[in-house]
């Protein structure tokens, strides 16, 4: 289910959150379906249970996740697991964009590369 690189600089608990946000968008971890408990998870993992914790709070904050009192933590709805990615994706576009119009990159180049993007002809030697 989830694979974690210890050698990786990215704390374990942010490598659980991209793993499970990676399973809900592909499908893998279908709407509303239960999520393994904190203490099975962890278990699995051979981490501590408070970095599941961390974990699976921050996908909630985030829309990815719910919790039902006394029943578990359950995949949000694929609406909301999509709007919440777009969210979060808008967020890093933003970034991204304002800093190629630092270094002045047009307007025009970007609608170009979107277009590009948008019709399947991706150019990495620019």
């Amino acid at each position: 289910m989830l694979q974690l690189n210890y050698r990786d600089a990215k704390p374990i608990y942010e490598q659980i959150k991209e793993g499970i946000r990676k399973l809900l968008l592909t499908k893998v971890i279908a709407s509303d379906e239960k999520l393994p408990s904190v203490r099975e998870l962890a278990s699995n993992l051979a981490i501590n249970p408070n970095t599941i914790q961390r974990a699976y709070k921050e996908l909630e904050a985030e829309g990815y996740l719910y919790s039902m009192q006394g029943k578990g933590t359950f995949a949000a709805p694929m609406a909301v697991v999509q709007k919440s990615r777009a969210k979060e994706l808008l967020v890093s576009f933003d970034d991204v964009v304002s800093e190629l119009f630092v270094l002045d990159v047009t307007k025009e180049e970007l609608r170009q590369r979107m277009d590009n993007l948008e019709q399947g002809r991706i150019k990495t030697n620019d």
